[in-house]
């Protein structure tokens, strides 16, 4: 039998070799889920013999063949909770923290009882770290794809959140009605011609509809934006996630369809990644 230490050489070198930054760390997640070890056994106790070494190693294989880790292990962490992640998802990423960041900046009251909405909801990663945030919100979560749509609830359900919160299916906005306090979405901001430039594990491995927005990327965010004055409260906000280099086009739309801007929000990075918006001022 092969140990633990040996298993992490062979795994970390596979996968330096075909270019992943953080090989060793990856090849011990990967063993820790094909060995239903902790991390802590697997750091410990190098000299440890294992079982489990075939589906470790066809792991390591599909990860070299760029494969997301998430998809390799089904999970992946958002806002300090742990979502279930599939191909029919988009992995949630630290750079749409600013959005969360940015709601609860504009809702000072943790325990009013916001009505919050999430366009093309995902895993429901956006929608589930509010609601962990604002106890007393009630929230929907609207997804295109059926399939999608299954794995925002069961990440509902596993974060005890279902009670508060409903999934919808149906095209961004269309089948909603009244009004919201707090609406954020991630919409596809790609556009089409750059989605094949992507690291391998993003344009091979995502699904297109939750990258690809259209020729300039903004296909799916005008679609979101004309929905707003419908949908927010007359003293709600939304909060607007897009890519790089976006910002000034997001905010001709967003002041196009007669709405406020009331921030331009950077992620950790530094970069512009969210705008907040509302009917009126503050």
């Amino acid at each position: 039998m092969i140990d633990i230490g040996a298993c992490l050489d062979e795994g970390a070198e596979r996968l330096k070799a075909a270019g992943i930054v953080n090989a060793r760390h990856e090849a011990r997640l990967l063993l820790a889920h094909a060995t239903g070890l902790s991390q802590a056994t697997i750091i410990g106790y190098p000299e440890k013999p294992i079982d489990g070494y075939e589906v470790y190693r066809r792991l390591v294989e599909r990860r070299a063949g760029r494969e997301p880790i998430s998809h390799l292990i089904g999970r992946r962490e958002f806002w300090s909770l742990e979502f279930e992640v599939t191909p029919d998802t988009l992995d949630p990423r630290p750079d749409s923290e600013a959005v969360v960041e940015a709601a609860l900046a504009y809702s000072p009251n943790p325990d009013a009882r916001i009505r919050l909405l999430d366009l093309g909801t995902g895993t429901g990663c956006l929608l589930a770290a509010l609601l962990s945030m604002l106890p007393a919100a009630h929230g929907i979560g609207v997804e295109r794809n059926p399939a999608t749509a299954a794995v925002t609830h069961r990440n509902l359900s596993g974060l005890r959140l279902s009670g508060r919160s409903s999934v919808v299916v149906g095209d961004w906005a269309s089948a909603l009605s009244g009004s919201f306090d707090l609406i954020v979405s991630n919409p596809p901001y790609i556009p089409s011609a750059d989605i094949e430039t992507l690291q391998p594990e993003v344009a091979l491995f995502e699904p297109i509809m939750a990258l690809d927005g259209g020729a300039d990327g903004l296909d799916a965010l005008r679609s979101v934006v004309s929905a707003l004055p419908s949908l927010l409260a007359d003293d709600g906000i939304a909060i607007l996630e897009f890519g790089d280099g976006q910002s000034e086009a997001v905010t001709q739309i967003v002041v196009g369809q007669g709405l406020l801007v009331h921030e331009v929000r950077n992620d950790l990075s530094g970069t512009a990644r969210c705008l907040v918006c509302g009917l009126t001022k503050l």
